[in-house]
Protein backbone atom coordinates (compact mmCIF):
# COMPACT_ATOMS: atom_id res chain seq x y z
CA UNK A 1 0.00 0.00 0.00
CA UNK A 2 1.29 3.47 -0.93
CA UNK A 3 2.08 5.82 1.96
CA UNK A 4 -0.65 8.24 0.93
CA UNK A 5 -3.23 5.43 0.92
CA UNK A 6 -2.09 4.21 4.33
CA UNK A 7 -2.31 7.68 5.85
CA UNK A 8 -5.75 8.19 4.26
CA UNK A 9 -6.98 5.26 6.39
CA UNK A 10 -6.65 7.58 9.43
CA UNK A 11 -9.28 9.93 8.04
CA UNK A 12 -11.96 8.01 9.94
CA UNK A 13 -12.16 9.59 13.42
CA UNK A 14 -12.70 6.34 15.36
CA UNK A 15 -9.91 4.62 13.46
CA UNK A 16 -7.54 7.48 14.15
CA UNK A 17 -8.37 7.47 17.87
CA UNK A 18 -7.71 3.74 18.02
CA UNK A 19 -4.38 4.18 16.25
CA UNK A 20 -3.34 7.01 18.56
CA UNK A 21 -4.28 4.98 21.63
CA UNK A 22 -2.32 1.90 20.55
CA UNK A 23 0.68 4.00 19.53
CA UNK A 24 0.72 5.83 22.86
CA UNK A 25 0.88 2.65 24.97
CA UNK A 26 4.25 1.38 23.79
CA UNK A 27 3.08 -2.23 24.30
CA UNK A 28 0.62 -4.78 22.94
CA UNK A 29 -3.02 -3.74 23.23
CA UNK A 30 -6.01 -6.09 23.06
CA UNK A 31 -9.32 -5.38 21.36
CA UNK A 32 -11.28 -5.03 24.59
CA UNK A 33 -8.84 -2.50 26.02
CA UNK A 34 -8.76 -0.44 22.84
CA UNK A 35 -12.54 -0.45 22.51
CA UNK A 36 -13.01 0.67 26.12
CA UNK A 37 -10.34 3.37 25.78
CA UNK A 38 -12.09 5.09 22.87
CA UNK A 39 -15.66 4.27 23.90
CA UNK A 40 -16.79 2.04 21.05
CA UNK A 41 -18.11 -1.52 20.78
CA UNK A 42 -15.57 -4.33 20.63
CA UNK A 43 -16.73 -5.48 17.20
CA UNK A 44 -16.30 -1.98 15.76
CA UNK A 45 -12.87 -1.65 17.38
CA UNK A 46 -11.84 -5.02 15.96
CA UNK A 47 -12.89 -3.95 12.45
CA UNK A 48 -10.90 -0.71 12.59
CA UNK A 49 -7.85 -2.30 14.24
CA UNK A 50 -7.70 -4.92 11.51
CA UNK A 51 -8.08 -2.21 8.87
CA UNK A 52 -5.14 -0.35 10.40
CA UNK A 53 -3.14 -3.57 10.30
CA UNK A 54 -3.98 -4.13 6.63
CA UNK A 55 -2.76 -0.58 5.92
CA UNK A 56 0.55 -1.32 7.61
CA UNK A 57 0.04 1.21 10.41
CA UNK A 58 -0.32 -1.44 13.12
CA UNK A 59 1.15 -4.90 13.59
CA UNK A 60 -0.90 -7.72 15.09
CA UNK A 61 -0.20 -10.92 16.94
CA UNK A 62 -1.85 -13.13 19.54
CA UNK A 63 -1.21 -14.00 23.16
CA UNK A 64 -3.13 -14.99 26.28
CA UNK A 65 -4.04 -11.80 28.10
CA UNK A 66 -4.74 -13.69 31.35
CA UNK A 67 -1.04 -14.38 31.87
CA UNK A 68 -1.80 -18.07 32.42
CA UNK A 69 -0.91 -21.07 30.27
CA UNK A 70 -2.12 -24.62 29.90
CA UNK A 71 -5.65 -26.01 30.19
CA UNK A 72 -8.21 -23.46 31.28
CA UNK A 73 -6.02 -20.49 30.34
CA UNK A 74 -8.36 -19.46 27.55
CA UNK A 75 -7.76 -18.84 23.87
CA UNK A 76 -5.04 -16.41 22.76
CA UNK A 77 -6.42 -12.94 22.02
CA UNK A 78 -5.47 -10.72 19.14
CA UNK A 79 -3.19 -7.86 20.15
CA UNK A 80 -1.84 -4.82 18.31
CA UNK A 81 1.22 -2.59 18.40
CA UNK A 82 2.31 0.33 16.26
CA UNK A 83 4.13 -0.75 13.09
CA UNK A 84 7.85 -0.12 12.94
CA UNK A 85 7.75 1.14 9.34
CA UNK A 86 7.67 4.89 8.68
CA UNK A 87 5.00 6.53 6.56
CA UNK A 88 5.33 9.99 5.06
CA UNK A 89 3.75 12.01 2.29
CA UNK A 90 5.09 15.07 0.51
CA UNK A 91 3.25 16.85 -2.27
CA UNK A 92 5.04 17.49 -4.55
CA UNK A 93 7.59 14.75 -3.88
CA UNK A 94 10.58 15.72 -1.73
CA UNK A 95 13.53 13.65 -0.47
CA UNK A 96 14.83 15.37 2.66
CA UNK A 97 15.92 12.04 4.15
CA UNK A 98 18.57 11.49 1.47
CA UNK A 99 19.83 15.04 1.95
CA UNK A 100 20.01 14.54 5.72
CA UNK A 101 21.89 11.26 5.33
CA UNK A 102 24.40 12.80 2.92
CA UNK A 103 24.99 15.74 5.24
CA UNK A 104 25.40 13.40 8.22
CA UNK A 105 27.84 11.22 6.29
CA UNK A 106 29.92 14.25 5.30
CA UNK A 107 29.89 15.63 8.86
CA UNK A 108 30.95 12.28 10.29
CA UNK A 109 33.78 11.83 7.82
CA UNK A 110 35.02 15.39 8.41
CA UNK A 111 34.88 15.01 12.20
CA UNK A 112 32.38 17.82 12.64
CA UNK A 113 30.61 16.31 15.65
CA UNK A 114 31.48 19.20 17.98
CA UNK A 115 30.37 21.82 15.46
CA UNK A 116 27.10 20.00 14.82
CA UNK A 117 26.36 19.73 18.54
CA UNK A 118 27.11 23.43 19.03
CA UNK A 119 24.72 24.31 16.20
CA UNK A 120 22.06 21.98 17.64
CA UNK A 121 22.38 23.55 21.08
CA UNK A 122 21.96 27.02 19.56
CA UNK A 123 18.89 25.82 17.67
CA UNK A 124 17.42 24.44 20.89
CA UNK A 125 18.01 27.76 22.63
CA UNK A 126 16.37 29.56 19.71
CA UNK A 127 13.32 27.27 19.97
CA UNK A 128 13.05 28.11 23.68
CA UNK A 129 13.39 31.81 22.90
CA UNK A 130 13.41 34.21 25.81
CA UNK A 131 11.69 31.77 28.16
CA UNK A 132 13.36 30.68 31.38
CA UNK A 133 14.88 27.17 31.58
CA UNK A 134 12.26 24.41 31.67
CA UNK A 135 10.56 24.45 35.08
CA UNK A 136 10.07 20.71 35.67
CA UNK A 137 9.33 17.32 34.16
CA UNK A 138 5.70 18.14 33.40
CA UNK A 139 6.70 21.22 31.41
CA UNK A 140 9.47 19.22 29.73
CA UNK A 141 6.92 16.62 28.60
CA UNK A 142 4.77 19.32 27.04
CA UNK A 143 7.77 20.68 25.14
CA UNK A 144 8.83 17.23 23.97
CA UNK A 145 5.31 16.26 22.91
CA UNK A 146 5.09 19.41 20.78
CA UNK A 147 8.28 18.31 18.98
CA UNK A 148 6.98 14.77 18.30
CA UNK A 149 9.06 12.84 20.85
CA UNK A 150 6.04 11.08 22.44
CA UNK A 151 7.29 11.40 26.04
CA UNK A 152 6.09 9.26 28.93
CA UNK A 153 7.01 9.29 32.59
CA UNK A 154 8.75 6.22 33.92
CA UNK A 155 9.63 5.59 37.58
CA UNK A 156 12.92 3.92 38.39
CA UNK A 157 14.00 2.16 41.56
CA UNK A 158 17.69 2.49 40.92
CA UNK A 159 19.87 3.75 38.14
CA UNK A 160 23.45 4.52 37.32
CA UNK A 161 24.14 8.22 37.28
CA UNK A 162 26.07 10.10 34.65
CA UNK A 163 29.23 9.91 36.77
CA UNK A 164 28.85 6.18 37.39
CA UNK A 165 27.49 6.29 40.93
CA UNK A 166 24.65 3.88 41.53
CA UNK A 167 21.79 4.74 43.87
CA UNK A 168 18.16 5.67 44.19
CA UNK A 169 16.72 7.58 41.29
CA UNK A 170 13.50 9.42 40.68
CA UNK A 171 11.24 9.31 37.64
CA UNK A 172 12.63 9.93 34.18
CA UNK A 173 10.94 11.05 31.00
CA UNK A 174 11.54 8.58 28.19
CA UNK A 175 10.48 9.10 24.61
CA UNK A 176 8.88 6.46 22.41
CA UNK A 177 9.71 8.32 19.22
CA UNK A 178 12.90 9.82 17.85
CA UNK A 179 12.12 12.46 15.21
CA UNK A 180 15.53 11.70 13.65
CA UNK A 181 15.13 7.91 13.74
CA UNK A 182 15.95 7.10 10.10
CA UNK A 183 19.21 9.08 10.10
CA UNK A 184 20.09 8.08 13.67
CA UNK A 185 19.99 4.40 12.65
CA UNK A 186 22.76 5.01 10.11
CA UNK A 187 24.83 7.51 12.11
CA UNK A 188 24.01 6.90 15.78
CA UNK A 189 26.90 8.68 17.58
CA UNK A 190 26.62 11.76 15.40
CA UNK A 191 22.83 12.11 15.38
CA UNK A 192 22.26 11.05 19.00
CA UNK A 193 24.85 13.59 20.12
CA UNK A 194 23.09 16.24 18.04
CA UNK A 195 19.75 15.25 19.56
CA UNK A 196 21.12 15.53 23.10
CA UNK A 197 22.57 18.98 22.40
CA UNK A 198 19.29 20.15 20.85
CA UNK A 199 17.33 19.11 23.94
CA UNK A 200 19.91 20.66 26.26
CA UNK A 201 19.37 23.95 24.46
CA UNK A 202 15.58 23.60 24.60
CA UNK A 203 15.48 22.74 28.29
CA UNK A 204 18.04 25.34 29.29
CA UNK A 205 21.22 25.07 31.33
CA UNK A 206 21.26 25.11 35.15
CA UNK A 207 17.50 24.54 35.36
CA UNK A 208 15.58 21.95 37.41
CA UNK A 209 15.73 19.31 34.65
CA UNK A 210 18.50 17.92 32.50
CA UNK A 211 18.84 15.67 29.45
CA UNK A 212 21.29 12.77 29.30
CA UNK A 213 22.04 9.75 27.16
CA UNK A 214 20.38 6.47 28.12
CA UNK A 215 19.79 4.50 24.94
CA UNK A 216 17.19 1.74 24.97
CA UNK A 217 15.99 -0.32 21.97
CA UNK A 218 12.94 1.13 20.26
CA UNK A 219 13.07 4.51 22.02
CA UNK A 220 14.86 7.83 21.77
CA UNK A 221 18.47 7.68 23.02
CA UNK A 222 17.95 10.65 25.37
CA UNK A 223 16.03 10.81 28.65
CA UNK A 224 15.09 13.81 30.77
CA UNK A 225 15.23 13.83 34.56
CA UNK A 226 15.47 16.16 37.54
CA UNK A 227 18.86 17.84 37.82
CA UNK A 228 21.07 16.62 40.62
CA UNK A 229 21.22 20.09 42.15
CA UNK A 230 17.43 19.97 42.47
CA UNK A 231 17.17 16.61 44.23
CA UNK A 232 17.12 18.11 47.72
Amino acid sequence: MEDIDAIAVLQDRVRRRLYEYVAAQGREVGRNEAAEAVGVARTLAAHHLDRLTEAGLLESGSRRLTGRSGPGAGRPAKVYTRARAERSVSLPARDYRTAAELLAEAAEQAGLDAGLCAAARRRGEALRGSAEPCGGLEEAMEMLAARGYEPHLEGTESAEGAEGATGAAGPVVRMRNCPFHAVAERFPPLVCGMNLALLEGMLGADGPVRARMDARPGECCVVVEASKNNDD
